[in-house]
């Protein structure tokens, strides 16, 4: 499963993917400004938008390449680790249930 993370901050992009990796999950993170984010973030099975560490340039530009590619968002205001954790470990119940 792989894994787009949006936002977040600089000093915990290292604990993100070990955090991703823990579980099985190829974890993709754009914590800064990127030029085409949307071909970048097209092929992965589900986008993760920390909200309060992104621009509203990026965010619209992720939710568009969303839309675009039937790829499911989950946004969360807070961008820590724990965060990130109860997001990957919801996507991994998910689907191992077929959903």
């Amino acid at each position: 499963m792989s894994i787009a993370l949006i936002g977040g901050m600089d000093r915990l992009e290292r604990h993100y993917l070990v955090e991703a990796e823990r579980v099985g999950i190829d974890l993709r993170v754009f914590n800064r400004s990127e030029v085409n984010i949307d071909s970048k973030i097209k092929h992965v099975d589900a986008i993760v938008i920390f909200t309060n560490k992104v621009s509203h340039r990026v965010k619209k530009e992720a939710m568009n390449a969303a839309r675009a590619n039937d790829i499911p968002v989950f946004m969360h205001h807070a961008c820590g680790v724990c965060t990130l954790r109860d997001c990957l470990n919801c996507l991994l119940i998910t689907n191992n249930n077929g959903g």
